[in-house]
């Protein structure tokens, strides 16, 4: 939630400027930041943390319970 509190005080602060010309360089960087961010691909490393630890752990169980399986008889 850090960053969700720092948008709020950029946007606070950004209510405040007068500067056109500010407006429009603060424009522009948050159009190139948009841009990057829609021509990166998507990495595994975008996920870390969404999972708890016990989320994980049941994730790994039901994987374990119905993934890992050998039944003798599918070979048939």
């Amino acid at each position: 939630m850090y960053s969700e509190a720092r948008k709020m005080h950029l946007i606070e602060d950004l209510i405040k400027v007068k500067n056109e010309a500010v407006l429009i360089q603060i424009e522009s960087i948050v159009k190139k930041a948009a841009n990057s961010q829609e021509a990166t691909r998507p990495s595994a490393h975008d996920l870390v943390g969404l999972w708890s630890k016990e989320d994980g752990e049941a994730i790994e169980k039901a994987i374990e319970e119905g993934c890992e399986q050998i039944h003798p008889d599918d070979w048939k």
